[in-house]
């Protein structure tokens, strides 16, 4: 998968990226809200590549892509959906705090929610995170995810306050199905 947007490169892993991967998973933010995506070391960040690059082309694993700036391909943070227990899919997103504040998030998001719906093949999306992680609550509402709960809930292992929103795919519109109040007025009917 490769999506370019005005100024991201959403793009595959590659094993040369455990440097940027380990140095982007220690600010504070990834330590309060997924201390589960910290790594540690280097090392740590490789092994987590080489699993998410495994990953690549199944329709059932964790789908993980860097988030790179499209002016110099800094790696920037990552968009990933991965599959719930009950067969629904959760979208999941980090950039690192030196470029947050500037949209990337939600950038990145946008471009690749559709495309990674359409490639495991689902019309909803859930966005879960922290009730107290507010730029996270925000990128999901502007990417078009409607609020369905907030309250106590699983979240990595634990009871937590979490904020559980949805995403559904737009419904296309095909004129030949609509009656004649819903389609579109002007134009030549001849």
């Amino acid at each position: 998968m490769r999506i370019e947007t005005e100024r991201l490169i959403i793009t595959e892993f590659s094993m040369d990226m455990a440097r940027d991967v380990h140095l982007n998973s220690l600010d504070e933010d990834t330590r309060k809200f997924v201390p589960d995506e910290v790594f540690e070391t280097e090392e740590e960040a490789r092994e987590a590549i080489s699993f998410l690059m495994s990953q690549y082309g199944k329709p059932d694993g964790p789908q993980a892509y860097p988030v790179l700036t499209g002016n110099g391909g800094e790696n920037i943070g990552y968009v990933q959906m991965v599959p719930l227990e009950d067969g629904s899919w959760e979208i999941g997103y980090h950039i690192a705090e030196k470029y947050t504040g500037n949209g990337y998030a939600t950038e990145a998001v946008k471009a690749f929610l559709p495309a990674a719906a359409d490639a495991v093949g689902i019309d909803a999306v859930y966005g879960i995170c922290l009730s107290g992680n507010a730029a996270s609550k925000k990128v999901l509402l502007k990417c078009g995810f409607d609020p369905v709960s907030e309250g106590i809930g699983e979240y990595q292992g634990a009871k937590r306050e979490i904020f559980r929103s949805v995403w559904k795919r737009p419904l296309k519109t095909c004129p030949e199905a609509m009656n004649d109040r819903e389609k579109p007025k002007g134009g030549d009917e001849t």
